[in-house]
């Protein structure tokens, strides 16, 4: 990934979503899209999203596809684990421990968390 980026955002039925260019892709806030939902929790609604056993499927899936540095061990392990209730995922644990690149997560003014347009589509749907 290249460090150039652009920050930009647009409107959705009146709500700022964030988007992020990373090279030539356009990352979109899934932190935006969650603060439709919920004003106060995104960071509640991202982590149950992401902890959920389809949701790490289909984002392992996603890595294997578009992604060589990808770790599938890690991935199959964290697989193992969704569902149980003592399995806790952040969007910061699973790019740590898997390399991914479909999520971004920044911290600071101007963070949260963006996803690849195939990833953001799919936590908004």
């Amino acid at each position: 990934m290249s460090n150039n980026l652009i920050n930009t955002e647009i409107r959705v039925k009146d709500h700022k979503i964030g988007i992020m260019r990373v090279g030539n892709v356009d990352y979109i806030s899934l932190t935006d899209i969650a603060r439709y939902k919920e004003k106060n929790r995104t960071d509640y609604l991202i982590q149950n999203w992401i902890r959920n056993r389809t949701t790490i499927e289909f984002l392992g899936t996603w890595e294997l596809l578009y992604n060589s540095d990808f770790k599938p061990i890690e991935f199959d392990g964290f697989k193992k684990e969704a569902g149980l209730n003592s399995f806790i995922l952040t969007p910061t644990k699973w790019i740590k421990s898997t390399n991914a690149i479909g999520i971004i997560s920044k911290s600071g003014n101007k963070g949260g968390t963006y996803a690849h347009p195939d990833i953001a589509f799919e936590f908004a749907s």
